[in-house]
């Protein structure tokens, strides 16, 4: 029954993304494809590309804690720290996406120069 060649394979999909270059105007197309475990009746290709789009939605969070805060290169490693300070990360990021700010490192340097600002992006002040 399963001709995905890959076990546990319920689904193949393909991908097509479009991506326009703000500078140049010039759109490429990317193709991808993925396999599931899920069943039809588990997802349908709308669920499926929900699905997608939520894990973009993670990759993109992770992207601005390791550009903007050195993530990866974090030498915590012991105990609870990794996970706190990931907590601490994206407390910072979500604040500021929730005021409208769009250029987290930006914001974070404007935040940094007076102590009271991230205090009164959280309402404490």
């Amino acid at each position: 029954m399963n001709s995905l060649l890959f076990p546990g394979a319920r689904q193949a999909i393909q991908i097509k993304r479009h991506r326009t270059c703000r500078k140049t105007g010039r759109t490429t197309v990317k193709t991808i494809h993925a396999v599931t475990s899920l069943t039809t009746e588990q997802a349908t290709p709308a669920g499926l590309a929900r699905l997608v789009r939520d894990h973009w939605g993670i990759a993109a969070l992770h992207h601005i804690r390791d550009t903007t805060f050195a993530e990866d290169a974090s030498q915590l490693r012991t105990g609870n720290a990794p996970c706190a300070m990931a907590t601490w990360r994206n407390l910072a990021v979500g604040s500021m996406k929730l005021t409208g700010i769009t250029n987290i490192a930006a914001g974070l340097r404007r935040n940094a120069r007076d102590p009271r600002r991230p205090l009164a992006l959280l309402g404490l002040v």
